[in-house]
């Protein structure tokens, strides 16, 4: 169906847009689009954020300096620094819990008002909220992969043989830990970490995660693309739509006439494609959609 686009006036970036004082009204038009509907979910770091996991790019976020794919296979110096984060990040977000809006996903899945969710995130807090299908578009923090020859083992696994090499490192600077949205963190000092090689080859050890500068595979975007396809509209929350690999599937979904619904706290890349926009936080929002919806 061909729907109306609204006018939609974005913040400045760095701006914080207060919460709307009246829940219901302000999500009044999204319940109108999504009643009735299948609706697919595509969800960003913002969706993370009140469980402790930060972002990139929400308004009044620290500026970040993630590691690219293209660093990261450059040198062994890169690699190092990034294990080295990793290996005190891996340890905080495995403390993080989901929220009230990963819960709120999975009981709308449950309930056959979601028919799938695509998460451009690697905490893994959908899948132990209890959603189930699940499309990790970046990949997932918990398993590791040998660019030499595919060899697949746990990040758990790693975790015991990265301790050994570097006995008491973790202890040594964990007071220097600010978790970073891909199980990375900020640290400075690596030059005395002792990366491991892959246990069966001893090639380059890589995250089962796609860095900045990578590419999606073609396999996991044509699953998600699939998801979109069979839903009667697209839900996006928390995400800002910087990257191609999430505006696809608004675009995507706009093209269909689907209606497009955004929630998410600042402006987006997709604002202009967005049939209905709220600036609110999902922690907020999708419990009392999960609810009205039902």
């Amino acid at each position: 169906m061909d729907l109306p686009r609204p006018h939609i006036v974005a913040p400045p970036a760095h701006a914080v847009t207060p919460e709307p004082a009246d829940v219901p009204a302000a999500l009044a038009p999204v319940v109108t689009l999504l009643s009735g509907a299948t609706t697919a979910a595509l969800t960003g770091a913002g969706v993370s954020t009140d469980s402790g996991v930060p972002d990139y790019r929400s308004p009044g976020s620290p500026p970040r300096r993630p590691m690219t794919h293209q660093q990261f296979l450059s040198a062994e110096s890169h690699r190092r620094h990034y294990w080295a984060r990793n290996h005190l990040g891996y340890q905080q977000i495995r403390t993080v819990h989901p929220n009230p809006g990963h819960e709120a996903l999975a009981r709308m899945e449950h309930d056959g008002l979601v028919n799938g969710l695509i998460t451009q995130n690697v905490d893994l807090l959908h899948l132990r909220a209890g959603s189930r299908n699940v499309i990790h578009l970046h990949g997932r923090y918990d398993r590791v992969v040998c660019l030499d020859c595919g060899n697949v083992i746990s990040r758990k696994e790693l975790d015991v043989i990265l301790s050994e090499l570097n006995p008491g490192w973790r202890e040594q600077h964990v007071a220097d830990v600010e978790l970073a949205p891909d199980a990375d963190a900020a640290l400075e000092s690596t030059a005395d970490f002792r990366v491991a090689p892959c246990p069966r080859c001893g090639g380059v050890l890589m995250p089962d995660v796609v860095f900045f500068g990578g590419t999606t595979p073609r396999e996991r975007v044509a699953r998600a693309r699939a998801i979109v396809d069979d839903a009667d509209a697209l839900l996006v929350a928390g995400s800002s739509l910087a990257v191609m690999s999430g505006l696809r599937f608004v675009r995507q979904a706009a093209k269909a006439g689907k209606p497009v619904v955004i929630i998410t706290r600042g402006p987006t890349r997709g604002d202009d494609l967005a049939t209905a926009k709220v600036a609110m936080s999902t922690t907020v929002a999708l419990p009392y959609l999960a609810e009205v919806l039902e």
